[in-house]
């Protein structure tokens, strides 16, 4: 198998399984799941999964269907920056449904896809719980709230910086 975790991420993936007890380690999957999608490119392929079930001692069907019920999960590629936009009953009666049209517009995406540049992906997940600063969407582990075209826009050129910086 060619997908391995370092030493380092091996590490942190035997502390996350001793955190239960003997033989549940099956338990560890929603953080180890969590360990892979940040080692290897923001993303869970196949091969990935199969890489954690065979770490588990679980069968490969176990970690596909939390990874695909799950959307915290990238199941294919993303950009640098994933722009998850919450597209339930309070957001959506705040204006969401404009947010996600003027997000689409601007990035020339859909939902699932990613900007040719490969910074941005946008993706519309069910209630982030954070229904009193709706409309709002999750960029990493940033809430952004009671969004607006202007604030998109500011959103949009900080990301954009902040990748051209990283490279």
């Amino acid at each position: 198998m060619g997908m391995q975790f370092n030493e380092i991420q091996m590490t942190e993936f035997k502390r996350l399984v001793a955190r239960y007890p003997e033989g549940k380690q099956k338990s560890a999957l929603l953080p180890a799941l969590h360990l892979a999608q940040e080692s290897f490119d923001g993303w869970l392929s196949v091969e990935t999964m199969d890489y954690i079930a065979s770490l588990l001692n679980i069968e490969p069907i176990e970690v596909y269907e939390v990874a695909s019920f799950y959307s915290m999960y990238n199941l294919k590629p993303v950009g640098k920056f994933v722009f998850e936009v919450c597209q339930t009953g309070p957001c959506m009666i705040s204006g969401s449904d404009n947010i996600i049209d003027y997000i689409k517009q601007t990035l020339d995406i859909k939902p699932g896809e990613t900007t040719k540049d490969g910074v941005f992906t946008l993706k519309l997940v069910e209630c982030l719980g954070a229904c009193g600063y709706a409309p709002m969407m999750q960029v990493g582990k940033i809430y952004k709230e009671h969004l607006t075209k202007e604030k998109v826009d500011a959103i949009i050129a900080e990301y954009r910086q902040l990748a051209a910086s990283k490279n």
